[in-house]
C-alpha cells in the first residue's frame, strides 16, 4: 500500500482520534463529532501506524533540517540525549517532554527501576523525579535499537501556555531570577523590576504572556543558547527522524493512551498509570490566551514551532493566524 496515499485518505479521522478535546478540524466541525463517530472503529495500533507515518513523511520533507546530513541515531551527540530515561531490566527508553504529563510518566520509571513489588506511581514525591533524581539516562547509544521506545506530545502551543502558568503565574523564584526580571526588563518596560519573586507577586509586577511570547521570538534569546528545555521545540529534545519510537502518545488522550502503553509494555497488571485531569484544551482556551498578540507575533511564534505541530499531527491553527 503507498503509505502517502494511505495517510493522506486518513488524516483528519487520525487527527480527529488524537485530540479528543483539544479543538476543532476546521472552524465549524469539532473533533468531537469524528470520535463520536469512529471512537470504536478505529484501533490505537492503527493510530500508532498513522503517527509513524506521518512522522517519516514530514522527516523525508524536510532532510535539510532534521537531518543535516547525518541520518543515523548513532549521529546523535551524546549531549543531545539527555531526555531520554532508561530501565535497562524492562528494556525501555522514555523521552520525556516537559509539560507534557512527564512527572507521573517519570513516576512510572522510577517505580519500574525499584522493582517488583512495584510502588503506587502516586506514592513517589514529584521533586524525586525531576532532574535532580537518581533515574538512569542514556549513556549506551546501542540500546536505541533494541529498546522499546516511548514519548508523550501535546499540542505546541497549548505547551507553551502550560510553561509560562508554571514558570511565570507561580512563584518560582529559580525562573524568575533567571528569566523573568530580564523578560520584565526587555519587554515589560520595567527598568528596575523587584528583585524577588515574592515582591514581583505583592506589587503585580510579573512577565504577561505577551511579554513571554516577545522574548521567544527575539533573536537575541536563541543566539547564545537553546531555548529552555519547558518551551524548547519537541523534536529538538526527542529526535523523532533520527529515533524510531514504538509508541507516540499524545497527552490530549492521556489516559486511554497511557493505560495502552502499559499493555504493550506487559505492564498493565501491575501499575497503574495514576489519573489525570481533564484536559481543558478547546479552541477558546487557546484563542483567549493569545487575544493580546498581534497577528504577525502569532504566525511568528507558529513558524518557531510548525515543524512540531506538522510533525505530531496538529493542524494549522488557522483561527490564529489568519488575518
Amino acid at each position: 500500500m503507498n503509505h502517502t496515499i494511505f495517510f493522506s485518505q486518513n488524516f483528519l479521522l487520525a487527527f480527529a482520534l488524537t485530540n479528543k478535546v483539544c479543538g476543532f478540524i476546521s472552524r465549524t466541525v469539532p473533533i468531537c463529532f469524528y470520535l463520536r463517530v469512529y471512537t470504536g472503529k478505529i484501533k490505537i495500533q492503527q493510530l500508532q501506524e498513522w503517527r509513524k507515518v506521518l512522522i517519516r513523511e514530514v522527516c523525508d520533507s524536510n532532510k535539510k533540517v532534521f537531518y543535516e546530513g547525518k541520518q543515523s541515531w548513532e549521529d546523535i551527540p551524546k549531549h543531545e540525549l539527555d531526555h531520554l530515561i532508561v530501565d535497562d531490566n524492562h528494556g525501555i527508553i522514555y523521552c520525556f517532554v516537559p509539560k507534557v504529563a512527564c512527572t507521573n510518566l517519570k513516576r512510572i520509571m522510577f517505580v519500574l527501576r525499584m522493582g517488583k513489588p512495584y510502588q503506587d506511581p502516586m506514592s513517589i514525591p514529584g521533586n524525586m523525579v525531576h532532574p535532580t533524581s537518581k533515574l538512569t539516562y542514556l549513556s549506551d547509544l546501542p540500546k536505541l535499537k533494541h529498546y522499546t521506545k516511548f514519548l508523550f506530545v501535546r499540542n505546541p502551543f497549548v505547551r507553551l501556555i502550560s510553561a509560562f502558568r508554571d514558570k511565570f503565574q507561580s512563584r518560582n523564584e529559580l525562573y524568575y531570577n533567571r528569566i523573568g526580571r530580564d523578560i520584565l526588563r526587555l519587554y515589560g518596560k520595567h527598568q528596575n523590576p523587584p528583585l524577588t519573586v515574592d515582591e514581583a507577586f505583592a506589587s503585580g509586577i510579573l512577565p504577561s504572556f505577551h511579554n513571554f511570547i516577545q522574548y521567544l521570538l527575539d533573536p537575541e534569546t536563541r543566539k547564545n543558547s537553546p531555548f529552555d528545555y519547558h518551551w524548547r521545540q519537541m523534536y529538538h529534545l526527542c529526535h523523532p527522524c533520527r529515533i524510531q519510537y514504538d509508541f507516540i502518545g499524545h497527552q490530549e488522550n492521556l489516559q486511554e493512551e497511557a493505560e495502552q502503553l502499559l499493555r504493550i509494555l506487559r505492564l498493565e497488571d501491575d501499575i497503574k498509570f495514576p489519573p489525570s485531569y481533564e484536559n481543558i484544551t478547546t479552541v477558546d482556551f487557546v484563542l483567549d490566551w493569545f487575544q493580546t498578540l498581534t497577528l504577525e507575533e502569532r504566525r511568528n511564534l507558529y513558524k518557531l514551532y510548525k515543524l512540531d505541530f506538522k510533525l505530531f499531527g496538529y493542524p494549522e491553527p488557522h483561527e490564529l493566524l489568519d488575518g
